[in-house]
Parts: C-alpha cells; structure tokens; sequence
C-alpha cells in the first residue's frame, strides 16, 4: 500500500502545484490594467500616474482592444469641458473617433464632438455638457473602442489634460496613463 510519507510528500506536491496555478491567474489578468509597482517611470509626481484598464493588451494582432483610462475624482474637483489625450509619436495604433465615450461614475454621457489628431498626437473630447466638480469631483473613465493597436509592443505614455471649468482657462494636466502592450 501507501505510505504515511509517500501520501504527506503527494499532498505537499498537490497544494504546491495548486497554490502556483491560483496565484498565477490574478497575475495574467493584473498584466494588463494598472501598471503596479513602478519605480522609475519618469513621472515626477507618484500620484499623476494613473490607472488603466487594457481589454487585450496585445501588440501585432488583428483583434481590436478597448482601453478604459480612469481619472479619479479627486483630479475632477474642478469640473471639465473637454478632455485631451495625447501620445508618444512613435506610438502608431489607430483610433475610432465613432468609439470613444466618457462615463462619469459609470454612466455614459453624451458628446457633442470627438476629434482624433494624428499629426499633433493627440484625441479632444467635448461632452454635450460639461462634467460638474465639486468638493469631491466625481471619478471619470475615457473608453477608447475598437482601437487598433501598435504593430509592436512597448510602453506608452499617454497624457491627460482637462479644460478646467473653474480657475485658469489654460488646459490643465491631470496625469499619465503608462501603457504596456505585449
């Protein structure tokens, strides 16, 4: 038959196994959202990195993907008429202007105009109406669709500017989205 230590050694050898598998799956899914630990990014301000969410992640594919760039609330306190985003010139993906929406607290608000600037790298947002502050702001997701991502992979930096409702006039940056494509 069996014996005591052959069984201990086949069910230390099971939860090994098991333990691997169950804690490598969070990591597969977590590759593609917030970039987690990031010691040197080039951002002077920890807190201007903010988080994303990748639908695929993967670079050279035919399949479109969807990126979910988050702004938090607390960057909203002053409200917002317009939303730029802009890339790195050697980032050469495509974008749907017909595929990008704006959700507030997760409700998706009406947009009178989406422009896409290939020349100057870059994609305005206009909501119908502005996007209200207050003491708390209310937290913001750009979703691009459809998006055709870069024949390569690399990290991206994408940044977030605001025209403000309140204070200056000028656009105001809210921080950087650090993407990584496979």
């Amino acid at each position: 038959m069996f014996s005591k230590t052959s069984l201990t050694r086949q069910l230390i050898s099971t939860l090994a196994v098991s333990g691997c598998l169950i804690t490598g799956f969070p990591l597969v899914s977590w590759a593609q959202s917030n970039p987690g630990l990031t010691i040197f990014s080039g951002v002077d301000n920890r807190e201007d990195i903010l988080d994303y969410h990748l639908k695929h992640g993967e670079a050279g594919t035919i399949q479109r993907d969807r990126y979910k760039l988050r702004i938090p609330a607390d960057k909203m306190e002053q409200g917002a008429s317009q939303f730029t985003v802009s890339y790195p010139d050697y980032y050469n993906g495509e974008f749907d202007p017909d595929e990008i929406e704006v959700r507030v607290q997760g409700e998706s608000v009406p947009l009178q105009e989406v422009s896409w600037n290939e020349e100057e790298h870059r994609v305005e947002i206009i909501p119908k109406q502005p996007i209200e502050g207050g003491e708390n702001g209310k937290e913001v997701e750009l979703v691009f669709s459809n998006v055709e991502n870069p024949r390569t992979g690399g990290t991206y930096y994408f940044n977030g500017q605001i025209q403000a409702l309140q204070g200056s006039p000028a656009p105001r940056y809210v921080g950087t989205w650090i993407l990584s494509l496979n």
